[in-house]
């Protein structure tokens, strides 16, 4: 099968699970109104809600091609990266280093992804970036918590930009029996992060007893984490038809990126911890902002990129 046939029969197979998530949350919906309500369904309700809006982005988005996976993922890293910023406290010294980081360092990353520059995309934001910032800080002579404030932007623009661009910096890469279809591979990886973290929380919710780390991330269990882990490398093995892998090797990259996710959720929840916030933002109902939805993408999509690219790149 070509890319479009592969794309059309995963798109349909997604549409039927919705359109099953979608008539399961209505009945358990109905069913906890006439027995006083539930808080964990009307979540549910709104993640199926607001997968329904990001399946229907991401379907125009492959049928717009390539630029627009780019732009798409630029516009995220904006909203991430604002969202970061806003909860985290800044000074007026600070405030040239954030416009170099929105209006300079950002739009360059995503352009040398749209140019086709792996040598100068990989090192751009950790070395010339990460030299720039604290020069800007610093010219600006306010010395109050430099430290702090230098590495708070700093590794908000590695989480928000450099790591989140990676996913689509999956269409750089060139596999061989593969051209052309590299969409899927980000899909393929997006699919399984997404599963994951859903499922996890189900399993979660129905079976979870042993906290994770509880001061952290209350809602991680070592069951939920099981249960949804298995199951989201179990969809990543099914779906091996769309990528260069083996059934095998599918189910090996799905676990790494189970696992990646996992721990990126975790790391960020201690900093929403930190301030005292439990999410990131508010502008997706039943997932707070756009980082609490690429909190796991942030991990999982450096490290499968280069997983891939080194096994399966000549």
């Amino acid at each position: 099968m070509n890319m479009q046939q592969k794309f059309f029969w995963l798109f349909g197979g997604i549409m039927l699970l919705l359109v099953a998530a979608s008539l399961l949350g209505w009945l358990l919906h109905r069913r906890a109104l006439r027995s006083g309500g539930s808080e964990t369904i009307a979540n549910l309700n709104a993640r199926v809600r607001a997968w329904w809006v990001m399946v229907a982005i991401i379907a125009v988005n492959f049928l717009l091609g390539r630029n627009a996976t780019i732009v798409l993922f630029a516009i995220a890293s904006v909203f991430a990266l604002r969202e970061f910023i806003t909860l985290t406290p800044t000074r007026p010294g600070d405030h040239l280093p954030l416009v170099v980081c929105f209006y300079v360092l950002l739009p360059v990353q995503y352009w040398l992804i749209g140019d086709d520059w792996y040598n100068l995309f990989a090192i751009f934001l950790p070395v010339y970036g990460f030299l720039l910032l604290p020069v800007l800080t610093a010219l600006s002579g306010d010395t109050e918590q430099f430290l702090e404030r230098v590495t708070k932007v700093q590794w908000g623009l590695m989480i928000t930009v450099y790591c989140i661009s990676y996913a689509p910096a999956l269409l750089l890469l060139k596999i061989p029996g593969f051209a052309g279809q590299n969409l899927l591979l980000m899909i393929y990886m997006l699919m399984v992060v997404q599963l994951s973290d859903v499922l996890q929380y189900v399993f979660g919710k129905l079976f979870g007893k042993h906290k994770i780390a509880p001061r952290v991330s209350p809602s991680k269990t070592v069951e939920g984490f099981i249960g949804g882990g298995l199951g989201a490398t179990g969809i990543g093995a099914a779906l091996w038809w769309i990528t260069p892998f083996t059934p095998l090797q599918s189910a090996a990259m799905a676990a790494v990126v189970v696992i990646a996710g996992f721990l990126g959720g975790l790391a960020l929840s201690a900093v929403k911890r930190s301030i005292g916030a439990k999410d990131w933002g508010s502008m997706i109902e039943g997932h707070g902002g756009m980082l609490d939805r690429l909190d796991s993408v942030s991990f999982a999509a450096p490290v499968f990129f280069h997983l891939t690219r080194y096994f399966f790149e000549p």
